[in-house]
């Protein structure tokens, strides 16, 4: 179709105005509404002299026909009712993060988008950056050759949530940039975790969780919500080269290092076995864009839809990130024990 798709952004607290402002300057978009219970929030996201509606039920903006698709910028707990609903009505549907509050509700979501035959995306913004999609070309290219382990610290003097704990809270950013980059998703062989809670907040505040993943390798995630050192720091080392990106560096964000050990080779003597040797190459530091990576997101939304795919991060990439929280949470709550999450079908969105 040549005309732009109509939408409407259910939501207009916190990043529902992001979204009202990427959907409006964006040229496969006619943002059409903006829906919240609260007008007056609404009206204040629009603008005063802005001829985008303002509706105040969802059932009401579900049943317009000048809207082909939804952005939900809601409480998590409220994204399942609100997609399932807007699905039934024959809409596209994008949800901000976390899919739903749980696995159970997000592969009723998957399955219902696949049922109707719409798409269902998760808005993982971090995948749309263009130092994470420079990341993911390098790992399907195996530029780095194989995946010895990561290593990614996500922490900061953070507010404590009231509702969800700090892996809840700043984990998912971390695991969304793995199923995206790393080659087949994000599919662990086992997840450990632990937290504390040294305020006596009722969650936990330090959480460090590990992915086993296949070929031996590994991945360790580090969230904080009380360090006064912001840090956004990923790691991937590989065999042949390791790259490192800090998020927080805009003249360095990725860079790749033409660094890393050898050991003596298997059937060798054992004095040959035991040796090491380092290889001390060059630093390449790629020139990246900087666009928004919201701008990118609903681009893609929309490219989704035109060409009747799933987007980069469909539903099935939510579940999978469901999936090891859930695995993660009940990890800490035996005290690190080892867990293997549920395995997620790409196909159909059904876990196992």
């Amino acid at each position: 179709m040549s005309r732009p798709y109509g939408v409407a952004v259910i939501g207009a607290g916190y990043w529902g105005p992001n979204l009202v402002r990427n959907f409006r300057n964006h040229p496969s978009w006619d943002l059409v509404a903006v829906c919240d219970r609260d007008r007056s929030r609404a009206e204040r996201v629009v603008g005063s002299r802005s001829t985008v509606e303002i509706e105040t039920d969802v059932d009401v903006l579900l049943g317009r026909s000048d809207i082909d698709a939804v952005a939900i910028a809601t409480p998590a707990a409220s994204h399942a009712p609100i997609a399932l609903a807007a699905l039934a009505a024959g809409k596209h549907v994008l949800v901000e993060k976390p899919l739903a509050p749980g696995s159970v509700d997000a592969g009723k979501m998957v399955r219902a988008a696949r049922d109707a035959g719409l798409v269902l995306m998760i808005d993982h913004t971090y995948c749309y950056t263009p130092a994470v999609q420079y990341i993911h070309d390098v790992l399907h290219k195996g530029m780095l050759g194989r995946v010895l382990y990561i290593e990614s610290t996500r922490i900061n003097l953070g507010l404590i949530q009231p509702d969800v704990d700090v892996l809840w809270d700043l984990a998912p950013h971390d695991l969304s940039i793995l199923d995206f980059v790393l080659p087949g998703g994000l599919a662990p062989t086992r997840v450990s975790a632990t937290g504390s809670d040294p305020l006596g907040a009722g969650r936990s505040c330090v959480s460090h969780l590990t992915l086993g993943l296949e070929d031996g390798a590994s991945a360790h995630v580090s969230v904080n919500w009380l360090s006064p050192t912001k840090i956004r720091q990923m790691v991937i080392g590989g065999s042949h080269r390791t790259l490192v990106w800090d998020d927080l560096d805009p003249l360095r964000r990725v860079s790749i290092h033409d660094r890393g050990v050898h050991l003596g080779q298997p059937g060798a003597d054992e004095k040959r076995r035991a040796a090491v040797s380092y290889r001390l190459g060059d630093i390449t530091v790629p020139a990246l864009a900087e666009t928004e990576a919201l701008h990118t997101m609903v681009g893609e939304f929309a490219s989704a839809i035109r060409e009747d795919r799933p987007a980069r991060t469909d539903g099935t990439a939510g579940l999978r990130v469901l999936s090891v929280l859930e695995a993660a949470t009940d990890s800490a709550a035996d005290h690190g024990r080892p867990v293997r999450p549920r395995a997620v079908d790409p196909e159909t969105g059904d876990m196992e």
